[in-house]
């Protein structure tokens, strides 16, 4: 059977990008907003709570890239597929997502019910932060199965360009989140007084609730899909194909959790509140990295559809037009860091000493902000094209070559406002590093490739 041809081969390119990017940019902001108020209402517990949150950060941040990076393989691999008019492959790669989303969670609910508190007990001995920790990661962990299923659902919704119905599932999730987290952190409404479990709890409801919805808006409007599971069987060499495109986003992801990991062990090693400004920071920075995040998923499946239909022009416009845009967003990001760190900070019911480590801190990380545009883009065009090799090559450079080594070395000065300054330091090398493969990609696939123009 043919599958039809889709407005990401035939719409204007500008009107495109925007049309399918918009929707996902709002659900990213809506995202990023819940994560932002989680994070004020735990820090009316105290210092010590705002700490806990911030040192399982990291897990949390292996989990969202396990299953975004999945996600991202089977996005690009289905957009490809549905490109190349082959609707059997669109049924396979969707299903084999579906299940590659159940067998992932798995492995976390294993994880959080063996290994939470132990995590916590690496990074401090401190009471408090342990059993707050524990508490809040276990749910996390154990309850995973929602944010994996979320994740995958919205990424096949927005492998067909329906980004509208992705990002109503996001906002209900998100606003079911916000609205359960001072109700069951502090015990309103006649419910139980459950402080950092609350709020665990709260982000899993919330999550459940897009992942149904999600669910709904694939069976009902996704025609492109099928989801027959008839003769079904999983595929290898199809699981291989998603995770060749999709392991760099995981591998980042995992660089990244190990990243932040070794940076709380480094900050706590100064203060506590060192750690609890690096995670408000990571909170923060959403704000300005989630709206490239939903302008990526836009332009990964156009990408990867006019690759797919051998439209070059097209192709090229779009990343042309995504990195624009990108550097607009995180200059705005860079000013606002600059101009307001203290009122920032001031949400989190932060300390003097908070405030007295957080400024300089806001406005010296925010410097790499124009140089991430780059390498975000970058790294989704490589995705798109199926180019996994040089997604991976600038991961590794950037977390293991880079960005801990420097870290450590600027934290033996003994002045920990010196480690701040790891992050512009490794985006500038990283920048270099992109433009470089950007260059050999666009010669290797794009350049020689048949493509007409579009």
């Amino acid at each position: 059977m043919g599958v039809s041809e889709n407005k990401m081969g035939v719409m204007p390119v500008h009107k495109l990008l925007l049309n399918i990017s918009i929707p996902m940019i709002i659900s990213m902001i809506v995202q990023a907003f819940y994560n932002v108020v989680d994070s004020i209402f735990v820090a009316r517990l105290g210092e010590d709570a705002l700490t806990a949150v911030s040192l399982a950060f990291p897990v949390q941040v292996l989990i969202i890239g396990m299953g975004v990076g999945t996600g991202v393989g089977v996005n690009a691999m289905l957009s490809r597929s549905l490109g190349e008019k082959n609707a059997d492959l669109v049924n396979k790669y969707a299903l084999h997502g579906v299940l590659l989303s159940w067998a992932s969670s798995a492995v976390f609910t294993v994880g959080g019910v063996f290994l939470s508190g132990m995590f916590f007990r690496t990074q401090t001995e401190i009471p408090g932060i342990v059993k707050y920790g524990d508490d809040y990661l276990y749910v996390v962990c154990v309850m995973s199965f929602a944010v994996f299923n979320q994740i995958m659902l919205e990424r096949l919704l927005i492998s067909t360009g329906k980004t509208f119905y992705s990002m109503i599932s996001q906002v209900a999730g998100a606003v079911t989140n916000i609205i359960l987290d001072p109700i069951m952190i502090f015990g309103l409404f006649g419910f139980p007084r459950m402080e950092v479990t609350g709020a665990a709890l709260a982000t899993v409801i919330g999550q459940t609730v897009g992942a149904s919805l999600a669910l709904f808006f694939n069976l009902r409007y996704n025609r492109e899909i099928t989801f027959r599971l008839k003769g079904f069987r999983p595929s290898a060499s199809i699981i291989g194909k998603i995770y060749y495109v999709g392991l760099p986003s995981i591998v980042m992801s995992s660089l990244g959790s190990v990243m932040i990991y070794g940076l709380n062990l480094l900050l706590i090693s100064f203060t506590s509140t060192a750690t609890a400004v690096f995670g408000v920071y990571f909170k923060l920075q959403s704000f300005v990295f989630m709206p490239i995040f939903g302008l990526n998923s836009g332009m990964i499946p156009i990408i990867a559809y006019n690759y797919g239909a051998r439209k070059r022009e097209r192709v090229i416009e779009t990343v042309k037009l995504s990195a624009v845009y990108a550097a607009a967003v995180m200059g705005a990001g860079t000013i606002v860091f600059n101009v307001f760190p203290r009122e920032l900070l001031e949400m989190f019911n932060a300390t003097p000493e908070m405030i007295s480590l957080g400024v300089p801190a806001l406005r010296i990380i925010s410097a790499h902000f124009f140089f991430a545009a780059f390498c975000i883009i970058s790294l989704s065009v490589f995705q798109a094209l199926g180019s996994g090799s040089e997604s991976l090559a600038v991961a590794v450079c950037r977390q293991w070559l880079l960005l801990m080594p420097i870290a450590w070395a600027l934290s033996k000065t003994g002045d920990v406002n010196m480690i701040w300054w790891t992050f512009p330091i490794t985006e500038a090398v990283t920048l270099m590093l992109c433009a470089f493969l950007m260059r050999r990609v666009f010669l290797k696939k794009i350049k020689t490739r048949e493509l007409h123009a579009g």
